[in-house]
């Protein structure tokens, strides 16, 4: 089947299902416009472990249903286009139920109102992610992209998680609706400054900020419309939505604003520069990507009804036109066989519907009249003007970065289709299938729609999304194509004056900033030297930790509960007092002397029979100790056991050498200081424990539960076999996992290289 046909076709059922599934989902998610429109915030609950306070509950407002939009219709959108663009392909399907997934997991995301479910979500994104950037797996690239993105958000999850459960405790709800209307005791509690931090470790990875912008642009290296869908309109907005999520019960301190705001306006700037910097067409999106991450994150730093007008009105516009324009360069690619810009030209006459789609987004991007981002501009900049956190500094930012995205969308946008071409390209250029046109022209046609017919979002999206940031409809402002000459309109000509100069002279810029890029920190590089620099450790601790002998392990471990425990009682001032010795008779001195003499024979013997009889002697003890206090069950219990392992452990013991056999008898005096602060440290601890009033509440549970319903009296057996009966059954299947190992290793202690025993060697030798 020729390419043209195989395109044609698509793949089929597989390919449509997920179209189906987005469509129907943006379809379903537009029936809750009216209500949202008119102020309802709706919420769905269902327990999950209501033993911990968690529950499975989602909730639908404005912010949560404008996220549901773009992920569900884009989505929709980029399955369409995906069809298409690989047709044919032997792991189409694999690729289908991962982007599928991604989908589901991202609006379980935006939708959970719960902190934990939201975490849940939050890590099937990053699993999927990694799944879809990794997915041209043959490819080093492909794995070492993948990777990158996984390791950076998934540190910054861990971080989030522990965030979110000291939220919870401070809050005492993990239920997100209720924590954000305690936002002034929150920002007036003492963990208030550490929550902050790890939350934005989280959102701030994810969400590409600088310093972990890197991972963005690598992740490029997956299909375009993965690059189309994650990395433009959904999962790199995942860390901004939280930070709008949370703006409500966060915002207001300094803080929170010059944090944002630092973050927000350098990333973008940065971003910006290094995005002229790009030829390749995705990596010069991938970099636009992150000036719009940045913008939207510094203006959530910001509580006036301009600051988030513009912030819910540009969320719109990035999602609308930069997915847009990342499905033009897959029809590009498709249609050339290079994203080289220094290569491509005159491409209109070939892709007129590719071109006309380009134009839309790309003067959106550039935020030309009358699209729907000069409306997004215009609030921007208005939005700047109320800054609280210097608005020279806001509005500096802003004019660089939005003058340096209108030079990058004359690169993307218009160079390749109107200027002549600056190479010979891979193949004769040809128009994409109407599969992958449809997505870009809708996307494109929608920034022009929203432009003229303001209104559309107005009321539907933009100030229920305004009330979910900041309590109120009545704080979002009007948008309007035309506000008059006003401070944001002057400020829009000198940005697009500013920007085309710099387009006219990009390519001498291009090759400054490559100059200049080499005296610059390489923090692409820096990953690798960081994941050189980890394994180095990772080997250097095995050598340490795990070099084969059995006494470093217990070496280790007891030092390990030795600082555990130990550290613990001195930080919390947890020693315990002296012990009451009043009622202590010679019954149980004598008992702690033959215990003490048994340890003490264990350790100084040089024999391994008189050592594991020494250890009997222990068992015996601790077996009469239980006599002594009225257990007789359980001591005779420790008594069999005992005996059995003296007698099984001695028989084995007779086949392995002596302790030592050079007779050296050396003393060891770490060995022996280590024993003894662990036996001390072991001594407080149960101390400490003895001090504290015993919580009854197992026990009476089980005194009163155990003939009634497990039918014993024996309140021990039962709780063994009947309520602790799976946990009984994993302690005798390790017993028996272990006896087995044992029993292999015994067989091959005699044996030679050839596995014949030394015994038949030695036969064959003699004869």
């Amino acid at each position: 089947m020729s390419e043209t046909a195989a395109q044609a076709k698509g793949n089929g059922l597989v390919g449509l299902a997920p179209v189906g599934l987005a469509a129907g989902l943006f379809v379903w998610f537009l029936g809750f416009l009216p209500a949202v429109s008119a102020g309802e915030v709706l919420r769905l609950q269902w327990d999950w472990v209501p033993s911990l306070g968690i529950s499975l509950s989602f909730l639908v407002d404005g912010l949560s249903l404008t996220f549901a939009l773009l992920i569900s219709g884009i989505g929709a959108l980029v399955f369409l286009y995906s069809n298409t663009y690989l047709a044919g392909h032997p792991q189409f399907a694999r690729f289908a139920l991962f982007l599928a997934g991604f989908m589901l997991s991202m609006l379980g995301l935006v939708l959970a109102d719960n902190l934990i479910a939201l975490f849940v979500f939050w890590e099937l994104t990053t699993i999927t992610s990694y799944l879809l950037i990794g997915f041209g797996h043959e490819t080093y690239k492909g794995r070492r992209s993948a990777l990158q993105a996984l390791f950076v958000t998934g540190a910054g999850a861990l971080a989030l998680l522990a965030g979110f459960i000291l939220l919870g405790m401070v809050a005492g709800s993990f239920e997100l609706s209720v924590i954000l209307a305690q936002g002034d005791a929150l920002k007036a509690h003492a963990l208030y400054l550490p929550i902050l931090i790890l939350i934005l470790a989280g959102t701030f990875t994810k969400s590409a900020q600088f310093p972990f912008h890197f991972w963005l642009p690598n992740a490029m290296a997956a299909p375009t419309p993965v690059s189309a869908f994650l990395h433009s309109a959904t999962m790199v907005k995942a860390g901004v939505y939280l930070m709008a999520r949370l703006h409500p019960g966060f915002a207001g301190t300094d803080v929170w604003m010059w944090t944002l705001t630092i973050a927000g306006g350098f990333t973008a700037v940065f971003a910006s520069v290094l995005a002229l910097r790009q030829s390749d067409l995705k990596q010069a999106l991938a970099y636009t990507t992150l000036m719009a991450l940045g913008t939207l994150t510094l203006f959530l730093g910001q509580e006036s009804g301009y600051a988030m007008t513009a912030f819910a009105t540009f969320l719109i516009v990035h999602s609308l036109y930069k997915a847009g324009l990342f499905l033009v360069v897959g029809c590009i690619d498709h249609g050339t066989g290079t994203r080289e810009a220094d290569i491509l030209g005159g491409l209109a006459r070939a892709m007129p519907f590719t071109a006309l789609a380009a134009a839309l987004a790309s003067l959106s991007m550039a935020g030309f009249p009358p699209f729907l981002g000069f409306i997004g501009k215009e609030l921007l900049y208005a939005g700047a003007l109320e800054a609280g956190s210097g608005p020279a500094l806001v509005v500096g930012a802003l004019v660089i970065a939005n003058a340096l995205m209108l030079a990058v969308a004359g690169v993307v946008a218009f160079r390749p289709f109107w200027r002549p071409a600056g190479g010979a390209m891979p193949h004769t250029p040809h128009e994409a299938p109407w599969q992958m046109l449809a997505g870009p022209v809708i996307l494109a046609v929608l920034g022009v729609v929203f432009g003229v017919f303001p209104a559309l979002l107005q009321d539907t999206l933009i100030a229920p999304t305004v009330a979910s940031l900041l309590g109120s409809a009545e704080d979002a402002k009007d948008l309007k194509l035309w506000a008059g000459v006003n401070m944001p309109l002057i400020l829009s000509i000198a940005t697009v004056a500013l920007g085309l100069a710099i387009y006219l002279g990009h390519v001498r810029l291009r090759a400054a900033l490559a100059r200049a890029e080499l005296a610059a920190p390489n923090f692409d590089n820096g990953w690798d030297r960081f994941l050189e620099g980890l394994k180095g450790l990772a080997a250097w601790q095995t050598r340490v930790l795990q070099s084969g002998e059995l006494r470093i392990y217990i070496l280790v471990t007891f030092l390990t509960v030795l600082v555990g425990l130990g550290g613990t009682m001195l930080a919390r001032d947890a020693l315990p007092g002296l012990p009451d010795m009043s009622s202590v008779t010679w019954k149980n001195l004598a008992l702690a002397v033959l215990i003490m003499a048994g340890a003490v024979m264990a350790a100084l013997t040089g024999s391994r029979i008189t050592a594991m009889a020494s250890l009997g002697v222990v068992g015996i003890g601790v077996a009469m100790i239980f006599i002594v206090f009225g257990a007789p069950d359980v001591a005779i219990t420790q008594l069999l056991v005992e005996t059995l392992v003296v007698v099984l452990v001695a028989v084995a013991l007779l086949r392995l050498p002596a302790l030592d056999p050079a007779g050296t008898r050396d003393w060891r005096p770490r060995d022996a200081l280590l024993g003894l602060a662990v036996g001390a440290v072991v001594t407080l601890t149960l101390l400490a424990v003895l001090e504290v009033p015993m919580d009854r509440r197992l026990t009476d549970y089980f005194e009163v539960t155990s003939w009634p319903e497990a039918f014993g009296r024996n309140i021990v057996n039962v709780i063994l076999v009947d309520f602790r009966a799976l946990d009984t059954f994993g302690e005798i299947a390790v017993v028996v996992i272990a006896a087995l190992a044992a029993y292999a290793l015994l067989r091959t202690t005699d044996q030679g290289p050839t596995g014949r025993s030394s015994r038949t060697r030695k036969g064959e030798d003699a004869s």
